[in-house]
């Protein structure tokens, strides 16, 4: 091929690479995700899923969890040893002396292109078309590289495998079917440019065809090997964040997530509110009717607190028969109204043993972030306090703290309660009241 003919071919192998992945990063930015569009809702946790648990850990995690830094450090390493050694090889064998002048400075693009992406730019700059891309640009650099080192004799196909192999293990198979698709159609268009006159002998063709239909076997291994991954990380974080009973996070979880909200609090200024809610009577229960009835009582508990709350907040089993729920971004007005929604759907349960009715009915204590504890500790020590203290005014009410706009709170240990409820409206005196029996009393 002459030099201008090796140019063009070029030219045209770069473009023609370019537009496929364009069209591909299309296909998947524009495309609803199937997991947003059949989500269910975060209080079940049903996996809440890796990235809500890499996110805890204090690391942010892509697609599958897989975290973004362990993904850089992956790609950093493979990206770099195979331009050098490339370029090493390109160097010592002597093969390509004449197209040298080309190779070398194709592979100085894929290494700051590497440096960019992975050195210079933040983890989340290309959002979720980061893998799709980064593998799609790597595709067209490898293209160049066959092209200029023998197209269907390259020795240098087996990195179209080895970017094919590295995406399923973090993209969806769909993703990783098109990537195939991609580096298949990449080395046909590399060797269709470089097309021998006469065209290809036997040993070539065959040589292609076995590239190509080991690339898709290799594609078909790795996403078989990514699917079964994935299924074991989701068992292994259900088990590990997940109360078996109820469905809903554990207390390890729920520990680790207060955490999270204090922090994220402390750095942007948002408050939160946490919930504790322990059963009335649950040891009467098992001892009349048994611990599988207490169990049943608890799932239905647990099935109208997730009801209860928005997808934002994370309802949780801290142990036995009491819940805590925290409720991200929330004052303690919006509080009371989720607590007081779980108190009244408890209330209202019709669990019945032996046809006799079981009287269910719940204590909430309720305390809010940073007014009622700056720690994780601090705050547990407060809302089980305040719960403990609905259980010695009667039970079946909410104790909290009120916090009216721009004033103090009345005092500490004020209650809000499903019997009296301590209120308070701008200019008002506060007085008690019951619930749906707001009485406005001027000062």
């Amino acid at each position: 091929m002459s030099d201008a003919g090796l140019v063009l071919g070029l030219i045209a192998a770069g473009a023609v690479d370019l537009a496929l992945l364009a069209a591909l990063a299309a296909l998947f930015l524009r495309r609803p995700s199937r997991r947003a569009a059949r989500a269910r809702p975060v209080a079940s946790l049903t996996p809440q899923d890796y990235r809500t648990l890499t996110a805890l850990e204090g690391d942010e995690s892509g697609p599958d969890g897989v975290p973004i830094a362990a993904y850089d450090r992956v790609v950093r390493i493979a990206g770099w040893t195979w331009i050098l050694s490339t370029g090493l090889l390109v160097l010592t064998s002597g093969l390509w002396t004449d197209r040298e002048g080309a190779i070398l400075p194709i592979l100085g693009i894929a290494a700051l292109f590497v440096l960019v992406a992975h050195d210079i730019l933040p983890a989340g700059a290309l959002g979720r078309a980061k893998y799709i891309v980064e593998g799609g640009v790597s595709i067209v650099f490898v293209t160049l590289i066959v092209l200029l080192t023998g197209s269907a004799h390259s020795p240098f196909f087996f990195a179209f495998a080895l970017i094919v192999v590295g995406a399923a293990l973090v993209v969806p198979p769909a993703a990783t079917v098109a990537l195939a698709a991609l580096a298949g159609a990449s080395y046909l268009i590399a060797v269709a440019i470089d097309l021998p006159p006469g065209g290809l002998d036997v040993a070539a063709l065959d040589l292609v065809g076995v590239n190509l239909v080991s690339l898709l076997l290799l594609a078909f291994v790795a996403m078989v090997v990514a699917r079964e991954q994935r299924r074991t990380r989701q068992a292994a974080v259900r088990l590990s964040t997940i109360d078996a009973l109820t469905g809903l996070a554990n207390r390890a979880y729920i520990l680790a997530a207060i955490e999270r909200e204090i922090e994220r609090g402390t750095r942007y200024g948002r408050g939160f509110c946490l919930l504790m809610a322990d059963l009335d009577n649950l040891k009467a229960v098992n001892d009349s009717y048994g611990h599988r009835a207490g169990d049943r009582v608890l799932a239905q508990v647990a099935d109208i607190i997730r009801d209860g709350v928005r997808r934002i907040d994370t309802p949780s089993r801290l142990g036995g028969d009491e819940f805590v729920v925290l409720l991200p971004e929330t004052d303690p007005t919006g509080a009371f109204v989720v607590a007081e929604k779980i108190r009244q759907g408890v209330a209202a349960m019709r669990s019945v043993e032996r046809d006799r009715p079981l009287p269910v009915s719940v204590s909430i204590g309720l305390v809010a972030w940073p007014g009622d504890g700056a720690t994780l500790d601090q705050l547990m020590n407060s809302v089980d306090g305040r719960m403990y203290t609905s259980k010695r005014r009667g039970k079946n009410r909410i104790i909290g703290t009120y916090f009216p706009a721009g004033e103090p709170a009345h005092a500490p240990g004020g209650a809000w309660a499903a019997g009296p409820v301590v209120a308070s409206l701008a200019g008002e005196r506060r007085v008690p009241i019951s619930i749906g029996e707001r009485v406005d009393r001027a000062g």
